[in-house]
């Protein structure tokens, strides 16, 4: 595991404009935006697209990293006991935390530590909010792995993050079962279900 020298936020781009995005960046002291979304592109929001995105904010001295490893919208993972995430009523986030399981999330997970043990970063999404987002269970391996996390919900609006509550982890990953295993995940609510 690397050093956990710096927090680590969590943000998604939304419709800002790139001066707004930028401020929020700033405003948290951000230098480095680790892209986890699978498709990093946006016909409505092209400022965000691969190709746009890294010269954009080069001006400001933020560094842009692509972690595909790490990007949303997973399929089922065959290999994967669908009741060890029973909690997530979502698909999405079902499929998401088995991927989290995985080999390569894993990976990208390594990855992901080491770039921010070397710079203060950021991971970035679509989805403005986290609960909605991918980044949300990110967020709990991150919490897992001694990391303070916060999400940047706008320009001066950081938030602590928490471990899902019906989180189980163990030293490589974590589980979300339907029925809590412990007495402390007993606080699930539909919300941190991922319901829409």
């Amino acid at each position: 595991m690397a050093e956990a020298t710096f927090p680590i936020y969590t943000v998604g781009h939304s419709t800002r404009t790139i001066e707004e995005f930028v401020a929020i960046l700033r405003g948290a002291g951000v230098t480095q935006l680790i892209d986890i979304r699978s498709h990093p592109r946006s016909r409505t929001n092209p400022q965000y697209n691969l190709d746009a995105l890294p010269g954009a904010l080069a001006p400001y001295q933020i560094g842009h990293v692509y972690l595909k490893d790490l990007g949303g919208r997973r399929p089922r993972q065959p290999t994967v006991d669908p009741a060890i995430n029973a909690f997530w009523q979502n698909q999405s986030f079902h499929n998401y935390a088995d991927y989290a399981t995985t080999e390569p999330f894993q990976t990208g997970l390594g990855k992901l530590l080491a770039l921010s043990a070397q710079k203060s970063s950021a991971i970035m999404c679509s989805e403005a909010v986290w609960w909605r987002c991918h980044r949300r269970i990110v967020a709990d391996y991150l919490l897992n792995n001694g990391y303070a996390v916060y999400h940047l919900m706008g320009a001066g609006r950081i938030e602590p993050a928490k471990m899902t509550p019906a989180a189980e982890p163990d030293k490589r990953c974590i589980v979300y079962p339907e029925e809590p295993l412990s007495a402390s995940s007993a606080l699930a609510t539909s919300d941190a279900r991922g319901a829409d």
